[in-house]
């Protein structure tokens, strides 16, 4: 029987986007590369005519080259390509470092963090650190950039993308070109309306920084959020 004829739940793909990557045995994920059988295989029975051929050792099948895997039939240069680049993608994988996940524990952290990123530029520009509940960084992102005396930032877009980073808290940060560290009206502005926003969504805005080359304000520390 054809895969498209098994039961929705049955089938690789569908039961991949449904239960999950780990739900899959490993016919099932190379069935997936493969996209498609032969006439009397269908592309999971092939794929299990491949691993039965390495005992199903995946070391084993990532050892298989190109010509070795087109010698299966049902396998062309195509196919064995796909094979090929996810295994190499794989050994890639484990091979390369894990990138060092980064703890914010002070606003001083977050001043050493941001300063690369602003530090010398003649406009101002507003960033937001996307954290998790232990304070680790999910993300940070450019959510506007102005002139030499202001820039613009809509709390919606900033909290639309903390929802959808599953994010615990917002910390807001924006430069001062000029080097006055004072907040304007229009900071404290901002600053209430994130608040507003962090309530509703239960995602609070843990402090709002303003940076220059020298120092940095906390919104937090001065008691202001």
């Amino acid at each position: 029987m054809k895969i498209k004829n098994w039961s929705e739940e049955d089938r690789p793909r569908e039961k991949l986007v449904s239960k999950g990557k780990a739900a899959l045995s490993d016919a099932e994920l190379v069935a997936i590369l493969l996209g498609s059988g032969t006439v009397s295989l269908t592309a999971v029975d092939l794929a299990k005519t491949i691993l039965q051929h390495v005992h199903y050792n995946l070391h084993e099948l990532a050892k298989l080259s190109v010509h070795d895997l087109q010698k299966f039939k049902g396998i062309g240069q195509a196919k064995a390509i796909t094979i090929v680049s996810a295994l190499e993608l794989g050994k890639r994988r484990k091979e390369s470092k894990t990138p060092e996940r980064i703890k914010i524990t002070s606003s001083k952290h977050v001043f050493e963090l941001m300063l690369p990123l602003l530090m010398d530029l003649p406009h101002e520009e507003c960033w937001v650190l996307l954290l998790n509940k232990a304070n680790y960084v999910i993300s940070k992102k450019q959510m506007s950039r102005g002139g030499t005396d202001g820039t613009m930032v809509d709390p919606k877009l900033v909290f639309k993308l903390a929802v959808e980073e599953l994010a615990h808290g917002v910390i807001l940060i924006h430069n001062h070109p000029s080097g006055n560290l004072k907040p304007s009206e229009a900071d404290r502005r901002i600053t209430n309306k994130m608040k507003e926003y962090g309530q509703v969504t239960d995602i609070p805005l843990l402090d709002h920084l303003i940076v220059t080359n020298e120092d940095y304000l906390s919104f937090a520390d001065e008691g202001l959020v």
